[in-house]
């Protein structure tokens, strides 16, 4: 036996902030286009992708941690301050 169960599981991806798993439905895609962070809610953008919880206390973990680039593979430093918009006004319209 494979160890395998008939039943599929949904997929589960690790918060590059607070690094818990989570299914990936509950995470926000970030990738990077040239020198910026993007979020990417449909999962569609060409890319590497790299997963964080869609609140404010994640993302900075992840800044301060510096795991995009590392996580995105980028050479440099990478801009979060749209990504930082974004999550930071999709939290305030959730409370």
């Amino acid at each position: 036996m494979s160890g395998r169960t008939q039943a599929r599981a949904c997929p589960e991806r690790t918060c590059v902030g607070c690094r818990e798993r989570a299914a990936k439905s509950d995470l926000l895609r970030i990738v990077a286009i040239e020198d910026e962070c993007v979020p990417d809610p449909r999962g569609t953008l060409p890319g590497r992708g790299a997963y964080v919880h869609p609140a404010v206390v994640c993302l900075d973990q992840a800044v301060r941690r510096r795991a995009f680039p590392r996580a995105l593979r980028s050479a440099g430093a990478l801009d979060t301050t749209d990504l930082r918009n974004a999550v930071a006004g999709k939290a305030g319209t959730t409370a």
